[in-house]
């Protein structure tokens, strides 16, 4: 194959770029820049758990250097040790590594970069771009000014080189207090891009760094870390999320005057999603407070609460192709993330029964000691999955929503006198009920079977409405299962009149413990091994399950129920 035609099926010359991101870089390898090189990077702050918006980042990133033949950097923006922990590396790079995407050993950290980045501070004081500032951070607010007034001149602006270079260097050997003194860009403090306005680069932090230990007592503020960073890295396109857009000037600025390579800064739309949260602050008030039980609480929209869910990496990462980049803020349904691990799940997860809330159904003309074995299909949409045996025998349990005493006339489930199959197995018909003598509620099923209408055999072709799954009594294992619901009950969380809390919109119902059957295939599973409990949804195993007490998290149910409700 020649070089050329490599190229045009690497970049997509004949077809459609998949987004405006893609048609901006075929544009550039064929205009020969960067001499044709597609280098990005995706640079998280080690300050918490990744969550789902992060994840389209990481598709984006890493699948934009895959589909040009290009790389991608991970890159931990750790310029604030305040807020950031080691924990949340590692919780990164699994997080990177689970949705399915290698950086290749190109792990770097702008703290590698800490004294190349003082070297940049220092060459903008000499050339007067950049000054020391004793004023405290609310006096530089105040005189920031509005976005239809201009700010106000520092008094300490006009230092000459030497005075801020003496500063500086006494800021660096640890001379002063925390928010005493702080390094600016000299701008415009009348420019309409407020970020334009002798902004912030370097401020004193006395805290322990998780890589530089107590070496640095300065640290570069993020938007005077990342071009640098990205230029010394060799980035060609650093994408970034919408609210970078106004920041991209000065981006460009302090590489202009800074006089090192340039890469271009491209912005796309963050992901927004109805139901969920995305702030990491509010995530992290979450987790403080105790409103869920950690970062990877199954309710929770970050890459480690999905993933104990039981959402796949592909399923994810299919999400974020339907979602697609674009240049205007929107909001995605949580469905459609939703029906994606759906239609994931649905080829490839293990069928068994299980049963949620049981009422005891006893076949009385069935042998009391028989017990036998039905081959069961262990999932449909797999013919190379083939078969499990389910054991069948006179006592099993049923749903309780499955028999109604005086049905209406749509229901087709068990009833007095009516007749269903029981799943790979008889059709059998209702013939009485035991109550409990004191609070009215069923606690037995009596029925009878048909021993001719065996599933599968070739004389069982009498036709039921219904078809129910079912548990053995003498064979269930009792299990622990975890009934998640979305974590807020309004579609916009965060849309609360002014002087309310977003928290007031929390699903009290979110979390439902009950105890509940399975069959025995079910249970010896590994955490996070997946299975659609017939009839009732998409479950994994919780990575707290023992042998004694296996546990299972709901992923999702069959359908949406709550696009139901609403309808």
């Amino acid at each position: 194959m020649s070089e050329s035609k490599t190229v045009m099926e690497n970049t997509g010359e004949n077809k459609t770029p998949a987004n405006f991101i893609h048609a901006m870089i075929e544009e550039d390898i064929r205009n020969g820049k960067n001499g044709g090189r597609v280098h990005t990077r995706f640079p998280p702050e080690p300050n918490g758990y990744l969550h789902i918006g992060h994840a389209k980042s990481i598709c984006l990133n890493f699948g934009t250097a895959l589909k040009y033949n290009g790389k991608c950097n991970l890159r931990f923006d750790d310029t604030n040790p305040v807020k950031e922990d080691v924990e949340y590396v590692d919780s990164i790079r699994y997080d990177v590594h689970w949705l399915g995407f290698d950086w290749e050993g190109r792990e770097f950290y702008a703290s590698d970069y800490f004294p190349k980045l003082y070297e940049f501070a220092e060459k903008l004081i000499l050339k007067g771009k950049a000054y020391v500032c004793d004023l405290t951070a609310e006096q530089i607010a105040e005189q920031k000014g509005t976005p239809t007034r201009p700010g106000q001149e520092s008094p300490y602006r006009n230092r000459t080189a030497d005075e801020n270079l003496d500063l500086f260097r006494r800021m660096k050997a640890g001379e002063f207090p925390d928010g005493s003194r702080v390094l600016r860009a000299k701008i415009d403090m009348a420019s309409p891009n407020m970020h334009m306005r002798d902004p912030i680069l370097y401020r004193i932090i006395h805290t322990e760094h998780h890589r530089t230990g107590n070496q640095w007592c300065i640290y570069p503020m993020y938007d005077f870390a990342h071009g640098q960073s990205d230029s010394i890295e060799g980035i060609t396109h650093s994408i970034c999320t919408l609210e970078f857009e106004v920041h991209r000037p000065l981006y460009d600025w302090c590489l202009r005057e800074l006089e090192i390579f340039a890469p271009q800064q491209i912005e796309f739309a963050r992901l927004n999603m109805t139901y969920t949260v995305m702030s990491k602050r509010k995530l992290l008030e979450l987790v403080k407070n105790n409103f869920v039980s950690g970062w990877d609480d199954p309710r929770m929209p970050t890459i480690s609460g999905l993933r104990r869910r039981g959402y796949t990496p592909e399923s994810i990462r299919n999400f974020s192709d339907l979602v697609g980049v674009a240049k205007r803020e929107n909001v995605i349904d949580v469905g459609l993330l939703e029906f994606c691990v759906r239609e994931d799940l649905n080829k490839k997860a293990q069928r068994v029964m299980g049963v949620l809330n049981p009422v005891k159904l006893i076949i009385d003309n069935y042998p009391e000691e028989l017990t036998e074995e039905m081959p069961a299909v262990n999932n449909p949409e797999n013919p190379e999955a083939g078969t499990r045996k389910v054991p069948f025998t006179r006592e099993l349990y049923i749903e309780r929503e499955d028999f109604m005493e005086d049905p209406p006339s749509k229901f087709f489930r068990l009833a007095p006198g009516r007749e269903v199959r029981l799943k790979y197995a008889y059709i059998i018909k209702c013939e009485s009920v035991v109550k409990d003598p004191v609070s009215g509620e069923i606690t037995e099923i009596h029925c009878t079977y048909d021993p001719e209408t065996l599933s599968g055999r070739p004389e069982s072709n009498r036709k039921v409405k219904g078809t129910l799954h079912w548990v053995s009594a003498a064979h269930a294992v009792e299990a622990e299962i975890r009934l998640y619901d979305r974590l807020f009950m309004s579609e916009d969380p965060e849309d609360v009149p002014e002087g309310e809390d977003y928290k007031k919109n929390l699903n009290p119902d979110s979390l439902k413990v009950i105890r509940g059957y399975v069959e025995p295939f079910a249970t010896g599973t590994k955490p996070l091994d997946k299975f659609q409990f017939e009839r009732l949804g998409y479950f994994c195993t919780d990575s707290d399950t023992t042998a004694a007490k296996p546990v299972f998290n709901r992923t999702v149910a069959l359908k949406d129920s709550w696009a139901k409700a609403k309808s």
